[in-house]
C-alpha cells in the first residue's frame, strides 16, 4: 500500500503515534513532557523512528533524511539528558522543552515530503523532496516551530505566572 515495504510502514506507523502523542502533549501543555506516559510514548517512537529510518533507501543511499534522523536523535538525547540529569543547569529546562519541540518539526520535514508524494492516490500534491511547493510548507511549519518555541521559551523563562507547567525536577 503506498510503495511502502515493511520496514516503511512500520516505520511510518512508529512516526505516526509519535506525531499523534507530540501533538497531543503540545495542545494540552503547551509543551511535551517525557515524564509523562504520553511523553515517554513520543520519546521511544520517535527514537524508533529514527532507527528505522536508517534501513529505508527509498530515493537511493544515505541522503539527508539520514542526516536529519541523526539530528533527532542527538537532539533526543540532549532533551532526556538535560531532563534527567539536569547537567545545562538552568539552561536544563530550555533543552529539554525546546530539544523536544524540535523533534517534532524534525518529524514533519520527511513526514510532509512522504505523505504528499503519495496522496492524493494518483494526483500527488508534491512531485518530490525538490518541489517548490513542498519546499514553502515545510518553510511554514518551521516559521511555526520557531513561534511555538519562542512562546516555549518566554513561559519557561516567565515561570508559572506565565501558564508555563512546572518543569518536575
Amino acid at each position: 500500500m503506498f510503495g511502502l515495504t515493511l520496514l516503511g510502514a512500520v516505520h511510518t506507523a512508529f512516526a505516526l503515534v509519535a506525531l499523534v502523542a507530540g501533538y497531543a502533549l503540545l495542545l494540552r501543555n503547551g509543551r511535551i513532557d517525557g515524564q509523562s506516559t504520553l511523553g515517554r510514548t513520543y520519546v521511544w517512537c520517535t527514537g524508533i523512528t529514527c532507527l528505522t529510518a536508517f534501513g529505508i533507501f527509498r530515493h537511493g543511499g544515505f541522503n539527508i533524511a539520514h542526516v536529519l534522523a541523526i539530528v533527532t536523535l542527538v537532539t533526543l538525547a540532549i532533551a532526556v539528558a538535560a531532563h534527567r540529569t539536569r547537567f545545562l543547569g538552568g539552561l536544563s529546562p530550555y533543552a529539554t522543552t525546546l530539544g523536544y519541540s524540535f523533534t517534532l518539526f524534525c518529524h514533519m520535514i520527511p513526514g510532509l515530503n512522504e505523505t504528499f508524494t503519495r496522496v492524493p492516490v494518483g494526483a500527488p500534491l508534491f512531485t518530490g523532496p525538490d518541489d517548490p511547493a513542498l519546499q514553502k510548507a515545510i518553510g511554514v511549519v518551521l516559521l511555526l516551530f520557531v513561534i511555538l518555541m519562542g512562546v516555549q521559551a518566554w513561559r519557561i523563562r516567565k515561570g508559572p505566572a506565565a501558564g508555563r507547567q512546572p518543569h518536575p525536577a
